[in-house]
């Protein structure tokens, strides 16, 4: 038996013409090659179906490798992998060698009876002769300059953190490399954009870059400065990705609950302009051209959207629309390599110049990928095949953005908008197609928006903004909050001739009646005071109507975060989420490690009381490692405390240094997930008795909440995480779109959960909430009824919070 090969690539003639040129330098040994190419004799393209099949068909015992031309052609291979059995999947193994002397090279050592890792590496070495006649250099070596690097970013090594990076290296005399360490992938050239964001870099990855040339060590150091610096991009780590947004330094506080939210849209009855008259906020005549006039609603009907809050703030006005003439791409004949390429570089230099209008990290990251050398190289290579330059464009842009996409992060998936968004403007700048135009005065409805049209906007003009489409992380979206300009995303198709909107609720009323619109010109005002007065207040205590002091901390997952907190007047840490050190990592962080951020924290907060939650990971945050195995559903699995007495030496080890710190400073420590009496019991063993340190536990579980009363004689406080308790009373997993109407809100359930635990505390044991609901100021006056004593919030959020309890 051999170890059989698979071609995989986008023509069938030359996937076959490859084979058997391979097959002719064999010797006469057997090999098994398969054939997976083209969609037919004459259609370019690939099938992971067929890719399937063939891994099958050339499978004789000993295993596969397969090697792939580009693009589509790896994610092609990738899913079809997936087709295959446990067993089979085993014995495949995809290699990124050339294909063609790749090729040759896994045939002749699969015929002198190589393994399927010799075959692979034989496959990657395939230029090496190439190489060596055209004394090109060999990649980067480890002796030419090398180091490992973390990323700190809380969305990974995304586009403007990587245009940062590939703009830096450009400029040094040196080919460098990088690769992912974390993930185990391939080096990829760091002059490349596409090459580099499409490594998945994510917050925690370690990264290795190598260097060669005369600049080799100037560039590695240069690349750690920059990693060191997170790639130029002010941020914070973040532990959550729920939270993402929350103390991001663009997307500010407005989207504490991290996902979308069901509301009304309501179709009203009375005429348009007393209806916008008479609330004083917009007239028919503040249209231009009068393009608005209109008399009557709708009629009376009702009907709930699916919207996602997206920048903060009260907006009423005329529905206005984007005029944008479709970009269609002609049939038409191919005029010439030269002359195709030189329409391309003319449509790149005219979308770089009005690139190079706009500002901002996000732009300069758009401006990167229209130099991206792996990007142009594709275009060109398209050209040279005989495709039109507008054709040629579309399809390597697909390609790029088709691996964006494949991506496992949400955030880096997205990112694959900043490509089309680029392939847009130069396909306009191809085919003479003008930009889009906004057609007058008042909110905008869209299908979803570029970054260039956001950026573009002016909110002297654009009130209000409601997509149909969109996403609160969208780079048009972020670009929305930094130009205060109101809006709701991802609430679906929209027609009516006034809206009003709540950016901060993702509230959206099509033709509303007078009285609604005076409530939203009412709210606005109050919005306004209420925000401004919660900044004024933030370093004050929160203290009740009746007098009662309650203290309101900070949920961190960082010393950035830590710092956040103090400066918007935080009285304690309430929740720090240690396990932002132990994820993204090769392995668990050392004592002394743990020690020192504990530390670096507690300084942030200027002496005030920090509660250290244990690690809190498990199969839905996994460790790389400790491999766990798979679990069906990760959220009833082993995780919080259950994972930590699994794993009792690293669990010790940071219990070691909580009580290290906690001789120092203020310190407590929490215990997530704790479902029986037993489970704290064994924690609070390990932990030992310390005299003077505060021990609680997380109240997540409906069992725990029953039995409260049980946990009682071991803790000194409860601190109830309202996210989980919600999703696991109400069988609503809280990131799921389609649940938001029952998971959003407290639930009188889960509010009845919350009276017990305060019932069974009483006088000796503090209950404090630290979920999402303890941000919600409708929320905030029930938890402190019910008997809640202390609210932990995102940093960004504690000024309001405080606000919320001085009404209480």
């Amino acid at each position: 038996m051999t170890v059989g090969l698979v071609v995989v690539c986008h023509s069938r003639p030359l996937g076959r013409a490859a084979a058997a040129l391979a097959s002719e330098m064999t010797q006469g040994r057997p090999v098994a090659i398969s054939v997976a190419a083209g969609l037919d004799e004459g259609t370019f393209g690939t099938d992971a179906v067929a890719i399937s099949e063939a891994m099958t068909a050339a499978d004789d015992g000993d295993g596969v490798v397969v090697l792939m031309d580009l693009g589509s052609a790896v994610l092609s291979a990738e899913t079809a992998l997936e087709l295959l059995d446990d067993e089979q999947r085993e014995r495949v193994v995809l290699c990124p060698a050339p294909l063609v002397e790749g090729l040759v090279a896994a045939a002749v050592t699969a015929g002198t009876g190589g393994s399927r890792e010799e075959v692979a590496a034989e496959a990657l070495s395939g230029l090496a002769g190439k190489e060596a006649h055209f004394g090109t250099s060999a990649p980067a070596e480890a002796g030419d300059g090398s180091a490992v690097v973390r990323v700190l970013n809380p969305h990974g090594l995304h586009a403007r953190p990587a245009a940062r990076l590939v703009t830096e290296m450009r400029s040094f005399d040196a080919v460098v490399e990088v690769r992912n360490v974390t993930t185990g992938s391939g080096w990829v050239p760091a002059s490349s954009l596409t090459r580099v964001t499409t490594l998945g870099a994510l917050a925690g990855h370690e990264l290795a870059v190598r260097a060669s040339g005369a600049q080799a060590r100037a560039a590695v150091e240069g690349f750690v400065r920059l990693a060191a610096d997170a790639f130029g991009e002010v941020t914070e780590v973040l532990a959550d990705p729920r939270e993402r947004y929350v103390n991001h330094p663009t997307t500010g506080p407005a989207l504490h609950r991290g996902a979308s939210t069901s509301h009304h849209y309501r179709v009203s009855g009375g005429s348009l302009p007393e209806a916008c008259g008479q609330a004083g906020i917009v007239d028919n005549s503040d249209v231009a051209g009068g393009s608005a006039k209109a008399t009557g609603g709708a009629g009376d009907t009702e009907r709930l959207l699916s919207g996602a809050p997206s920048s903060p703030g009260i907006a009423v006005g005329p529905a206005i629309r984007l005029h944008e003439q479709p970009l269609q791409i002609p049939d038409e004949p191919f005029q010439g390599t030269e002359a195709e390429q030189r329409r391309l570089d003319e449509a790149l230099t005219a979308a770089h110049r009005e690139i190079g209008q706009l500002s901002g990290d996000i732009f300069a990251a758009h401006v990167v990928l229209l130099e991206d050398a792996a990007l142009l190289d594709d275009a060109r290579a398209q050209i040279a095949q005989g495709l039109t330059a507008p054709r040629a464009w579309r399809a390597a842009t697909d390609r790029a953005a088709g691996e964006f996409d494949a991506l496992l992060d949400p955030y880096l998936r997205a990112r694959a908008e900043d490509v089309r968004a680029v392939s847009t403007q130069v396909l306009r700048a191809l085919l003479g197609v003008p930009p889009a135009t906004v057609d007058g005065d008042g909110i905008l409805l869209a299908d979803d928006l570029t970054p260039a049209q956001a950026a573009t906007l002016d909110p002297t003009r654009v009130a209000g903004v409601v997509l149909a489409k969109g996403s609160p992380t969208s780079h048009a979206a972020i670009l929305l909050r930094t130009r205060g300009i109101p809006a709701v995303v991802g609430a679906g198709p929209v027609e009516a001739k006034v809206i009003a909107l709540d950016g901060s609720t993702g509230e959206v009323v099509a033709d509303p009646a007078p009285e609604v619109l005076a409530d939203f010109h009412q709210r606005a005002e109050r919005q306004k005071a209420s925000r401004d007065n919660a900044r004024a207040n933030a370093a004050k205590p929160a203290v009740t109507t009746k007098g009662v002091t309650i203290h309101v901390g900070a949920n961190i997952g960082s010393v950035e975060e830590a710092r956040a907190a103090a400066e918007n007047g935080a009285d304690l840490a309430g929740l720090v989420r240690t396990e932002f050190l132990f994820l993204g990592r090769d392995e668990a962080p050392s004592e002394d490690e743990q020690v020192a951020v504990y530390r670096a924290i507690a300084d942030a907060l200027g002496g005030r009381p920090i509660i250290l939650r244990t690690l809190d990971a498990g199969s839905d945050k996994p460790l790389p490692y400790l491999p766990a195995p798979q679990e069906a559903n990760p959220f009833l699995g082993v995780r919080g405390i259950r994972h930590s007495l699994a794993h009792r030496e690293m669990f010790a080890e940071q219990l070691r240094a909580i009580v290290r710190v906690a001789r120092e400073t203020p310190v407590s420590v929490m215990f997530p997930m704790i479902t029986k009496v037993e489970e704290l019991i064994e924690a609070r063993r390990l932990l030992g008795d310390v005299p003077g340190l505060r021990v609680g536990m997380m109240v997540e579980v409906p069992a725990a909440a029953l039995r409260a009363s049980d946990f009682t004689p071991y803790v000194d406080f409860f601190s109830i995480g309202t996210n989980d308790l919600t999703q696991y009373t109400l069988a609503a997993e809280r990131g799921n779109a389609d649940l938001l109407a029952l998971s959003s809100g407290l639930d009188p359930a889960v509010e009845l959960l919350i009276q017990n635990v305060c019932r069974a505390a009483g006088e000796k044991t503090k209950v404090a909430v630290c979920g999402e609901l303890a941000a919600d100021e409708a929320v905030v006056p029930r938890l402190l009824a019910a008997g809640v004593q202390e609210l932990s919030v995102a940093p960004a959020l504690v000024p309001l919070t405080k606000q919320a309890v001085r009404a209480t």
